[in-house]
């Protein structure tokens, strides 16, 4: 099999599972709609005056760099330049540190008035931020200022592996031996679910032409490193972990060494790479071992808990079950079996979350549907 990033063709597993190809447009626009100018308890994302807006997350009271640049991937999937330019207008402004050790990054987290919260940088908003912006080039043409997108991407990217360097303060995000992203850039771990592949062999050809190879070496790196993540048999990764590839035992605000809300991410980025590179057959038994594990495994009681790596169900209730159920259906992209088909007909059965909690399930949510309707695409 050729990846979309070759083959230019896009799999719709939604229409493979047997649904209309109008009511999947239809629902793909719905989504969009309601989460972006739906009723106060559905939209996610807020337009302010200057031309700005945000994404909030909605459990926890603050705008982060993970939704917004979230926000401009779904704006420039959807065609939507208004709302995307808006988006990182916002991010520039208030988000984007000028000074001190973590120039040149964005800090994390924000309040909706725009102060920041935190003068850290998270790198998977990092890395959206650079993708989104590349397909924005590409799709819409570059403008002036901050919204020459191109050449914002490729300064953003050029700092996060070479910070440091020559005596520089801060560090890079990504650790410049391994070519692994880092969790953050002050630790010498990482989160399974920041590894992009798909997006570093992108990088890889148009980042500063400087960059390239570092970032094709990523990819490479990356998805090696998540054969080290995932277990061998139920296919789950911790949601920090060693570069080893090992569960992170430290205590960073918590518990982290168990499949939870950062890891669920992981296969659904497993299966996008697959759909784009089919690069490495070993991404297809890692989506089947995930797909079994729940389609197979699980009691209907046990669904939608929390796991240890090896597929133990522990008694605590899963944050984000919705999006649990999201990404097990954009494994897909990597299977055409029973398990595959099942996860997909539970997800369009599977409406949007609403309430308190609904912001990172319902990223997850809309980016599985794009991806499973042949709409996350390479521009």
């Amino acid at each position: 099999m050729k990846g979309a990033y070759f083959s230019k063709v896009y799999r719709n597993v939604l229409e493979e599972a047997g649904y209309p190809k109008q009511e999947i447009e239809k629902r793909k626009n719905e989504i969009f709609n309601r989460m972006f100018y739906g009723a106060k308890d559905e939209k996610i994302y807020h337009s302010v005056e200057n031309f700005m807006g945000y994404v909030v997350d909605t459990g926890n009271h603050d705008v982060r760099t993970e939704g917004m640049s979230y926000g401009m991937m779904m704006c420039v999937q959807m065609n939507k330049k208004e709302e995307f330019d808006r988006l990182w207008k916002w991010a520039k402004t208030y988000m984007y540190l000028k000074d001190g050790e973590n120039q040149g990054y964005f800090a994390w987290s924000c309040r909706t008035d725009g102060v920041k919260n935190a003068e850290g940088a998270a790198p998977d908003g990092e890395e959206y931020f650079a993708m989104a912006l590349l397909f924005a080039a590409h799709r819409w043409g570059n403008g002036q200022g901050m919204f020459h997108y191109e050449k914002e991407a490729q300064e953003l990217l050029h700092t996060m592996i070479h910070k440091g360097e020559n005596g520089q303060g801060g560090r890079a995000m990504f650790d410049p031996c391994r070519k692994l992203v880092r969790f953050v850039s002050e630790v010498d771990f990482t989160d399974p679910s920041y590894h992009l592949p798909h997006f570093y062999e992108l990088f890889g050809r148009w980042a500063k032409e400087e960059d390239r190879g570092f970032f094709l070496e990523a990819a490479a790196e990356s998805r090696n490193y998540l054969r080290r993540a995932c277990h061998p048999v139920t296919g789950l990764c911790a949601e920090y972990a060693e570069f080893d590839g090992t569960p992170y035992k430290g205590n960073w605000g918590g518990r982290h060494d168990w499949y939870y809300s950062d890891a669920y991410r992981t296969v659904a980025n497993i299966g996008l790479d697959y759909a784009w590179f089919a690069a490495d057959e070993w991404e297809c038994e890692a989506a089947g071992n995930v797909q079994r594990f729940f389609c197979e495994r699980l009691s209907e009681e046990e669904a939608g808990r929390i796991y240890e790596i090896d597929g133990t169900v522990l008694e605590e209730q899963a944050l984000h079950p919705t999006a649990i159920i999201a990404t097990n259906a954009q494994a897909s992209l990597a299977r055409y079996d029973d398990n595959a088909f099942r996860c997909v007909n539970q997800f369009w059965n599977t409406p949007l979350r609403s309430g308190s909690r609904r912001y990172y399930d319902n990223c997850l949510y809309f980016f599985a549907f794009l991806a499973l309707s042949g709409n996350y695409r390479i521009y």
